[in-house]
């Protein structure tokens, strides 16, 4: 099988590449990236004014399968991922039952092979059923298929146990991907500390909550040569704690979420739970701080934290609705929108933050358009503007805050392994 794309804007990083090229894929590898390629193919994309990119990563988003399949399940996130461009996406342990045990990694990689529209790596929790109590056996999930680690939803509050996680993760070369909350002074938040949660009478969360943790597990790593990579960014410090600890020569990475740097408090209209997300949106302070570490390079990750809930979930407003919005279908023209078009990044950033970082983070051979590797491809149209309608949404979730939005960036082709599973 072989499938010529023509003429497309190819970026790559890995390659140091942006240029107008064809790409060659013939039985599922990339075997020529040229100009003007001669071949009888089977398929021809002609992707004039396109750009043509190594399959997007997604280092974070919830499936809710096992256990919470009303929310959302491996195929219908799988199929989310490849509508938004992902060829791969990590998903986080807080399933039930929890990914702790080979079992329960054997059924999410055999599950998402039965029927794959993207590549599905699990993400291993660190404390057995996520108790923050024994650590897991991460050599076992190692060897069963896991890429990291995390206890994401939550942080491990236990200093001692979380140490021996890290330290066992850097002997492994596990990544910990780090949910960073102190639990403590959480108190029943549910939006951020500032004079909105007081006009909609609603708890706040403080910077702090996050800011604590975030230190703590940078100075674990430092201490025990951990691969840290920290969650869903949302306060001005976590921008300057990673900023010191890398000069420092730490290996740590952050991503943020596109809701927060899109958003801020300020956006909330209502007591409306589509607004709801943990870290919660932000002021315009921490917004701008996170829009400059994209831009410098100090935040190498862009994921989403894809949350999918049910409406009915939803609909009880900040105090009884759960956290979390779906992102995996509004990722790409977000980025486009807000970062790309006005000048923050450079589309071959966005590409280095979407695939290439994630894939270096992670130590998987993805991420690259390089001949010889694995045909990961995501083919968007920078310029066509679309409007946002969740009910097109794959997701089971509808659960967005960007309904009804306008935004630049469609993806129109989503290749997994050479094959097309999704065509715009």
């Amino acid at each position: 099988m072989k499938l010529l794309i023509k003429n497309g804007n190819v970026i790559d990083p890995a390659t140091n590449t942006d240029a107008v090229l064809d790409v060659l894929v013939e039985d599922g590898v990339i075997k020529t990236v040229a100009p003007s390629i001669s071949d009888d193919a089977d398929q021809v994309i002609d992707a004039s004014g396109l750009v043509v990119a190594p399959g997007l990563i997604d280092m974070h988003v919830h499936f809710r399968d096992p256990g919470q399949t009303h929310k959302e399940d491996i195929k219908t996130g799988s199929k989310a991922a490849a509508k938004g461009g992902f060829t791969t996406v990590c998903c986080m342990p807080n399933t039930n039952p929890v990914i702790d045990s080979e079992e329960t990694v054997k059924y999410i990689i055999d599950k998402a092979s039965e029927e794959k529209y993207t590549n599905v790596l699990p993400v291993g929790a660190v404390t057995k059923g996520m108790k923050g109590e024994e650590i897991t056996d991460i050599a076992t999930l190692k060897a069963a298929g896991i890429c990291a680690i995390s206890e994401d939803g939550k942080s491990v509050m236990d200093e001692d146990v979380y140490a021996k996680a890290m330290e066992k993760a850097a002997e492994l070369n596990v990544p910990v991907l780090a949910h960073c909350e102190e639990i403590n002074l959480v108190k029943g938040g549910v939006m951020n500390a500032d004079s909105n949660a007081g006009k909609l009478g609603l708890k706040g969360i403080t910077n702090e909550v996050e800011d604590i943790i975030a230190q703590r597990d940078i100075n674990l790593a430092e201490k025990l040569g951990t691969t840290l990579h920290l969650c869903h960014c949302s306060t001005k410090d976590s921008v300057e704690m990673l900023k010191v600890a890398k000069a420092k020569g730490v290996k740590v990475s952050g991503e943020v979420c596109p809701h927060h740097f899109t958003l801020t408090t300020d956006d909330i209209p209502s007591n409306d739970a589509n607004f709801k997300m943990n870290p919660p949106l932000r002021t315009a302070e921490d917004r701008d701080a996170l829009v400059r570490g994209l831009s410098e390079d100090i935040l190498e990750v862009i994921s989403t934290d894809h949350a999918p809930h049910s409406e009915e979930e939803k609909s009880k407003g900040f105090e009884g609705s759960p956290f979390g919005i779906v992102g995996l279908e509004t990722s790409v023209g977000l980025t486009v929108t807000k970062l790309v078009k006005p000048g923050y990044i450079t589309l071959k950033q966005m590409i280095e933050k979407m695939s290439y970082n994630p894939a270096k983070i992670l130590g998987i051979d993805k991420g690259t358009l390089k001949e010889g590797s694995v045909a990961d491809i995501t083919i968007f149209d920078a310029d066509e503007e679309y409007t946002v309608d969740k009910n097109d949404f794959e997701s089971k979730g509808k659960n967005t805050p960007f309904d009804g939005y306008k935004l630049f960036g469609k993806v129109k082709y989503t290749i997994l392994d050479g094959e097309i599973v999704y065509n715009d």
